[in-house]
């Protein structure tokens, strides 16, 4: 398997209601119910020692990251997160890990306002103990206010919330905070032309970005905003940062910093121009993905 690849074959040929406003491709899907505002829907899993490390993470701390990457998606389309759906797959034999983890995505849903409206549970084959857990989570955005990847023109700045790189290392992707008031003030504000959350790597999340909204990108390495002890390669293509990737009018970045009211960091590392798109181009126009893993895909042999 490869994902990408796959998935270019596979969706295109995908049947949409026409209450499908926005189908495959972004971060969430929208539906129109025939009133001002969408539904949101997004789809993720977490799958042991893909996602998270078994012998060193709690079922506590597994679960808050399956909800919490789901609402780093709402975050990505400028909405609100509201209802949510478990499906839960194991053969791990201890009762008390399935308790612990239905615990743990209690507490997160309570924390960020997320009703636990349904689910399933099934055991896994016998053999390595595993887990695999995929939650459905749903919200609301109002059409004039949903942000998509394929809004940035020639000449937006690149922006950036928060810090890059070591996620794993740091264990930011297991205590990460999803933006999501970030993600409402800026789509409400119109600061944000198009946006992406940054899951599988900068450099990949660029790539989507650029080529939905058909520009290039050049990219300024030297600008990363990096997290402690990270390197530029790993801010550029480890993934799991699940910040926020957005296009901002160039005459515009005066007035967001000014009106910024968050206290983590918000910063500029490249800007929209012509070229090809979705190719991402250093100061001297050469492609960063000839010199850099470019993020994480899923394949299998």
């Amino acid at each position: 398997m490869n994902e990408i690849g796959l998935l270019e074959k596979v969706l295109p040929g995908l049947q949409q209601h026409p209450s499908v406003y926005l189908g495959p491709g972004d971060d969430c899907a929208a539906l129109d119910l025939g009133t001002d505002r969408l539904l949101l829907a997004a789809v993720d899993q977490v799958v042991g020692d893909v996602h998270y490390l078994r012998n060193r993470t709690s079922p506590e701390r597994v679960a808050a990251k399956l909800l919490k990457r789901n609402l780093s998606d709402i975050a990505a389309m400028g909405g609100e997160a509201k209802w949510a759906l478990l499906a839960l797959a194991s053969n791990n034999p201890a009762d008390e890990w399935f308790t612990a983890f239905y615990e743990g995505l209690r507490l997160c849903a309570e924390k960020y306002g997320i009703s636990l409206c349904g689910g399933d549970l099934a055991s896994l084959p016998s053999g390595k103990t595993a887990e695999v857990g995929s939650l459905t989570i749903l919200g609301i955005v109002e059409q004039d206010c949903i942000c998509l990847r394929s809004g940035a023109v020639e000449g937006d700045l690149l922006m950036v919330t928060g810090q890059l790189g070591a996620s794993f290392e740091t264990e930011h992707h297991l205590d990460f905070e999803p933006r999501l008031a970030a993600g409402r003030f800026l789509a409400e504000s119109g600061f944000a032309r198009a946006m992406i959350d940054i899951s599988d790597g900068l450099l990949l999340d660029a790539t989507r970005l650029g080529i939905a909204s058909a520009q290039a990108i050049q990219l300024d390495v030297a600008a990363l905003p990096l997290r402690a002890n990270a390197t530029a390669a790993q801010a550029l293509g480890d993934g799991e940062d699940y910040e926020l990737l957005f296009a901002l009018a160039a005459d515009s970045f005066d007035d967001l910093v000014e009106e910024w009211p968050f206290d983590f960091e918000l910063t500029c590392i490249g800007r929209f121009v012509s070229g090809k798109p979705g190719d991402i181009l250093d100061n001297d126009n050469e492609k960063l993905t000839e010199n850099y893993k470019s993020g994480y895909e899923h394949t299998s042999k």
